[in-house]
């Protein structure tokens, strides 16, 4: 066969590829056993079937034939704005990758492809959360207080920490890694245009392998959330009724019919309520009781915060929301009113959050709350509203350790105070 006729197989076979396929071919590069410098064609993936991958490889083949010596090999997939996912140069690649974040090397060992659709570094939340919900019970022992000298019974405050340590791996590996997986999954299609190179759109893990994982961290999740109830003596298993109350809420999120992230509103909220006030319910459940309204409103509260925050995460995918029909509220109302109506919820939740600890004759609570308010505000005028897009990343990082440590700062104060 001479190297006219290989090229002429070639273009036929990929137009076979691209016609039988229910999605355009990935980026591949055609290798000649002859030497010749490579020819790459480069493709956006529009809708990674599994079936639409096996007609394409079953077309093309995998190996090389003795009366087709060309292979096909993958390379770098491109994002619909032509952009790769270009590992970071500062060493760290290796690490975005099992964190689950942008900048990531990539990877064939499954277990690293498994804890990156888990996406660790959205567990970091949730931890505080459940420290929060501690704090406000109360009624968590150290097992050396340095600032109350009747509080360091060593055994005591061991049995804590370990009950803390348990709700934190229930609330991030297992249901923040269940919530993070089923939105992948749900999310693939998009993912396909905004970021092919994620685990599920590149092929990386299988379909019947992403749904184990996915039921195996429910039903993990949900039998650590009633050994804790054991474990708490819970007449009623209150911390299992969260879990599963946080589940439900985590899947139609991100399934249809409801899919409630096609409605900014809706989908952020039920974001904000999933990182702040399921956290903060089940570290107060574990240590004590939720028996006051006050207990489920401040939380509710600092959810309409984390709305705010969800926004910002909607702002980089924009175009690929747009193209799908999501109603992300960047999407609905526009970058300039979306980041009004971000800034808007989070700070002034937490002003209203400062004026009841101040009516409850809290002063000096309330004062450190607005001393972590300030700095989110200039981070807002320098950062957020000038432009939200290229400065999403760096406003979260400078902006949420504020909001977290008020978060905490209420739950101490709540823990503290005198209700009789």
């Amino acid at each position: 066969i001479t190297m006219k006729q290989q090229l002429a197989n070639t273009v036929y076979i990929l137009a076979l590829a691209k016609k039988s396929c229910a999605f355009n071919a990935p980026s591949v590069s055609l290798h000649n056993d002859l030497g010749n410098p490579p020819h790459v064609l480069r493709r956006n993936i529009v809708h990674p079937s599994s079936n639409s991958k096996a007609s394409f490889r079953s077309l093309i083949g995998r190996n090389r034939s003795p009366h087709f010596p060309i292979t096909i090999t993958p390379t770098i997939l491109h994002a619909s704005d032509g952009s790769p996912n270009e590992e970071a140069t500062d060493g760290s690649s290796s690490i975005r990758q099992l964190l689950g974040v942008k900048g990531a090397s990539g990877t064939t060992e499954k277990w690293k492809i498994r804890l990156q659709l888990t996406k660790p570094v959205t567990w970091v939340p949730l931890v505080w959360g459940v420290m929060c919900g501690a704090a406000a019970s109360g009624n968590y022992h150290w097992m050396w207080n340095p600032f109350d000298p009747n509080d360091r019974d060593v055994v005591l405050g061991a049995t804590d920490a370990a009950k803390g340590f348990v709700a934190m791996i229930l609330s991030g590996p297992f249901l923040t890694g269940y919530t993070q997986t089923i939105n992948d999954w749900y999310d693939r299609e998009i993912d396909a245009i905004n970021e092919p190179y994620r685990p599920i759109p590149s092929g990386a893990i299988s379909e019947g392998e992403v749904i184990a994982q996915i039921w195996a961290l429910l039903l993990g999740g949900w039998g650590i959330a009633y050994g804790l109830d054991v474990w708490c003596r819970h007449e009623f298993p209150t911390v299992l009724a969260l879990s599963i109350f946080g589940s439900f809420i985590a899947y139609i999120y991100s399934a249809p019919p409801l899919k409630l992230k096609q409605n900014g509103w809706a989908g952020n909220f039920a974001l904000g309520c999933s990182y702040i006030s399921l956290p903060w319910w089940c570290g107060q459940a574990v240590f004590g009781q939720l028996d006051r309204p006050i207990y489920f409103i401040l939380p509710v509260l600092y959810s309409i915060a984390g709305l705010g925050i969800a926004i910002v995460n909607d702002f980089k995918s924009i175009e690929g929301d747009r193209e799908l029909g999501l109603q992300s509220l960047p999407v609905a109302f526009g970058i300039d009113t979306a980041k009004w109506i971000c800034a808007g919820s989070v700070t002034l939740t937490q002003v209203g959050v400062a004026a009841y600890l101040n009516s409850i004759n809290e002063p000096y609570y309330a004062l450190g709350l607005l001393a972590l308010i300030l700095p989110q505000i200039f981070f807002q005028a320098t950062l957020l509203l000038p432009d939200p897009v290229a400065n999403d990343v760096k406003y979260q990082a400078s902006a949420q350790p504020f909001l977290v440590f008020g978060i905490l700062l209420t739950g101490l104060c709540v823990g503290h105070h005198d209700w009789t």
